[in-house]
């Protein structure tokens, strides 16, 4: 009879296997300093500008910021039954990902469930399938936003961006189709699974998405239905873009190209980006914080 591999269930060896810790603080470093760098840049001018009145705007948005973690607790919750401390492991996966590099998230949250690997049995695999079914959930998404907002904002477009828009959605198609073909060989969970963690992916964004179109609504009412979904689409496709920091600002100079005669939209375009900057400052303070006290603590 054969006996079982456990090596992935035992703890890992404090001196031997520190490289978790130290991709941990290093990307936790990175995104102080990729924060740092916005808010003393051009991440705060929306802010000096028009900011919302409506509660409603900041109850979306509170909504829209926590849809990403939220999603992702739900999925490591069944697969792994991590406790509700992960979800602050995922706020920073989520920190990471917009200021730092794309994906780079998924490196410091693969860091964090190694060092818990009391928890935590070969968490590669999941990882990564989780990983690449929020990239191929995304780009489903967004071409079914693209192909819903189309139609009612398509006189919006000029010829140059309609065909900017096309080529983009051919890329975002493409880059789906090698995990589907090769499915077999790229994911390691079982089929019922993929597909559950699919589900929640798809849900989640399109709860963003409507989070922010409500958002924006109670901003600035007076913009056409048209034009929400044109923006919320691309604000889909612009976070699909690979190895791009904080895509909430690119999102945002795309919307003052696209709309740049309505000052009033684009700087609530900007109040947005600068709002998310804010909240993760703020996150990645308090979890600073939380750590040094922790620290003095243990060592008391």
């Amino acid at each position: 009879m054969a006996v079982p591999d456990i090596a992935g269930l035992e703890p890992m060896e404090t001196l031997k296997r520190r490289w978790p810790m130290v991709i941990g603080a290093i990307i936790t470093v990175a995104m102080i300093a990729g924060l740092g760098r916005e808010l003393l840049g051009s991440g705060l001018a929306g802010l000096s500008r028009a900011v919302p009145h409506n509660p409603l705007f900041y109850i979306a948005f509170a909504l829209l910021y926590m849809s990403s973690p939220a999603g992702d607790y739900i999925i490591f919750r069944r697969l792994w039954g991590i406790p509700l401390s992960g979800f602050a492991a995922l706020l920073k996966k989520r920190i990471a990902n917009d200021v730092v590099l794309g994906y780079s998230g998924e490196a410091y949250f693969y860091a964090w469930a190694r060092q818990n690997a009391k928890m935590v049995a070969a968490p590669f695999g999941a990882v990564k399938d989780v990983s690449i079914l929020s990239a191929i959930a995304g780009n489903t998404v967004t071409l079914a936003m693209i192909a819903v907002a189309l139609p009612w904002g398509l006189h919006l477009l000029t010829a140059p961006q309609l065909s900017t828009l096309e080529t983009s959605a051919a890329i975002t198609f493409a880059m789906s189709l090698p995990f589907l073909i090769f499915s077999k060989r790229v994911f390691s969970l079982p089929r019922g699974k993929l597909w559950w963690i699919f589900g929640v992916h798809c849900l989640r964004l399109i709860s963003g998405s409507v989070f922010i179109a409500f958002a924006w609504h109670y901003a600035l009412p007076t913009v056409s239905i048209g034009m929400w979904l044109i923006l919320a689409a691309a604000r889909l496709l612009v976070s699909r873009l690979p190895l791009v920091p904080n895509k909430d600002l690119l999102f945002a100079n795309f919307a003052i190209l696209l709309i740049g005669s309505d000052a009033a939209l684009s700087d609530l375009m900007a109040m947005t980006a600068a709002l998310v900057l804010l909240v993760h400052v703020a996150l990645i303070g308090s979890f600073s914080l939380h750590g040094l006290l922790r620290t003095k603590n243990d060592a008391a």
